[in-house]
């Protein structure tokens, strides 16, 4: 006899959000159900705090976190799924295998949330994703290997539940032996790649040919608490994949959640691990963080658990030095420029990495060099209007006063519409541009730190590449020589957030321009 799962029962807990509120009395209603237990609640998620003493057995498999609930009754209509991404989900299933979404997406999805991407997973190994339904995707990853299938303009990873990722000394506690007698083969299948993922809320299922939604490791549970948790112990999760890290920090920086705290824990004993990932990686990870609409709560959990001084050292000796004597950094320069940077972006409208790595850049340069606050308002509104005559017509119709910034900004402003102002502007280019130099010369770097007596001591890391340099070079070419002939699209035309995601200069230049003038609306047009 097959064994049932074990209905969604949120009648105890604290009233929860409307995502949620209808879904004591759906599940009820749709599915037929068993419990196998009380479970026991705390800090963590399903795998930690399932581990009763009848669950210390070898082999036993605890099903009291296990949920099941309709789709539906959460709100997650069909039309929440891309149309390329459905073509994806049948063509696995035309071929005979079952075939879910996976992860952050399914998180995403429950929280009425616009999903960075669609990941998919199947009961098809990779060999037979490549050889019998998408013969032109791409296998990509050695030790996390998945299937990149290109759909129609669109990018999916699909992965597959065959595939056991590398195990790491410390993690073979977790390994359990199959005593699944009587349990539907399906559940066996999903628990058991649920526990090799990295954080519980990113560990849902959803089948949205029977619209069911699969958690085995109380997610649901902690999307109504707004923890993050990792699914295994944290430190062996992160001495598993030390990207997880980041990955957490992300994910709780783009959603407001706190980690639990065993998480929490782990992350600051585990953060100088993170050394040792892939520059490439930690470059992917930190676009991720910056480039879509997170980039000031990003920073200042990266600056509280220590990871800022390992990846963007000048940024925490800044952060560090500006919070003596402060309770809150967000009227710093820094922390306004990023808000500002965010107002425009979010997940699935991303804007490119040369945008936030040149604001960066600028924000450095002010640092190092100050300058008069008619010069910084005049350098962003030349990159904005792209002519000096645009950029002077603005200023003189522009009458309020500057914002002054210490120690970015020399207040109050002397700078006057003529032959100098535009020097001024040509030297704050140059300076940008040397300033870029720290992203990628460890020379460079130390100068900069220098400036800070008490930084501590950076790692060594830069991890722009030089090809991500050059376009941040790019967005200022032109500025640092004869304004009067300086000319390049600009205005007050409407973002083309396509434009910007490919990193297009001229694009990236516009919206860089209106990121530090601060003249950025409410809502973002598209």
């Amino acid at each position: 006899m097959t064994a049932a799962r074990r209905c969604t029962d949120l009648s105890s807990l604290s009233p929860p959000p409307a995502f949620l509120s209808r879904l004591s009395s759906a599940a009820s209603r749709l599915l037929q159900t068993r419990q196998y237990g009380s479970r026991k609640e705390g800090d963590g998620g399903g795998l930690r705090n399932a581990r009763s003493s009848s669950g210390s057995r070898p082999g036993f498999i605890d099903r009291s976190s296990w949920r099941c609930f309709d789709s539906r009754a959460v709100g997650i209509p069909p039309g929440a799924i891309p149309v390329n991404c459905w073509s994806v989900l049948q063509m696995l299933k035309r071929k005979g295998f079952e075939a879910y979404l996976v992860g952050g997406c399914v998180r995403d999805l429950l929280l009425k949330r616009a999903p960075k991407d669609f990941d998919v997973i199947t009961t098809a190994s990779l060999r037979q994703i490549k050889k019998l339904v998408f013969k032109r995707c791409f296998i990509i990853g050695t030790r996390f290997p998945i299937c990149q299938v290109h759909m129609r303009g669109s990018t999916f990873e699909v992965s597959s539940f065959s595939t056991n990722p590398t195990q790491v000394k410390g993690s073979k506690d977790l390994n359990c032996s199959e005593e699944s007698d009587g349990d539907d083969q399906g559940d066996i299948l999903r628990w058991k790649n649920s526990l090799k993922r990295d954080f519980t809320i990113n560990s849902l299922f959803f089948n949205p040919f029977n619209n069911r939604v699969y958690d085995y490791v109380n997610g649901v549970m902690d999307l109504r608490k707004n923890k993050v948790c990792t699914v295994i112990p944290a430190h062996v999760s992160f001495k598993v994949d030390s990207a997880r890290i980041l990955r957490g920090l992300r994910v709780a920086a783009r959603l407001g959640f706190q980690f639990s705290s065993e998480t929490s824990t782990a992350i600051r004993d585990l953060s100088p691990s993170i050394i040792n990932i892939d520059k490439s990686r930690l470059m992917m990870e930190m676009r991720y963080m910056l480039s879509h609409g997170a980039a000031e709560s990003s920073i200042r959990l990266l600056s509280k658990y220590g990871l800022l001084d390992i990846l963007l050292p000048f940024q925490a000796a800044y952060l560090s030095d500006q919070m003596k004597g402060r309770s809150s950094d967000r009227d710093l320069m820094l922390m306004k420029l990023l808000a500002n940077l965010d107002k425009f972006f979010s997940a699935d409208w991303p804007c490119h990495s040369s945008l936030w790595l040149g604001l960066l850049a600028f924000h450095t340069a002010l640092v190092n060099s100050p300058q008069d606050a008619q010069v910084i308002k005049a350098f962003a509104a030349l990159m904005h209007f792209g002519t000096w005559d645009s950029a002077v017509e603005f200023l003189k119709q522009d009458v309020g006063a500057p914002a002054i910034f210490v120690p970015e900004a020399l207040g109050p402003s002397q700078a006057k519409l003529d032959d100098n102002l535009m020097k001024q502007i040509s030297q704050l280019a140059s300076l940008v541009n040397s300033s870029a130099d720290t992203f990628t010369s460890l020379d460079t770097l130390k100068q900069s730190l220098a400036r800070y007596s008490k930084a501590s001591q950076f790692s060594g890391v830069v991890f722009v590449s030089a090809k991500e340099r050059s376009r941040v070079l790019g967005i200022f070419k032109g500025l640092d020589s004869d304004l009067t002939s300086y000319v390049e699209t600009g205005g007050m035309h409407g973002i083309d957030y396509r434009l910007l995601d490919y990193g297009d200069t001229r694009e990236v230049r516009f919206v860089l321009g209106k990121v530090i003038s601060g003249r950025i609306t409410a809502c973002i047009h598209r």
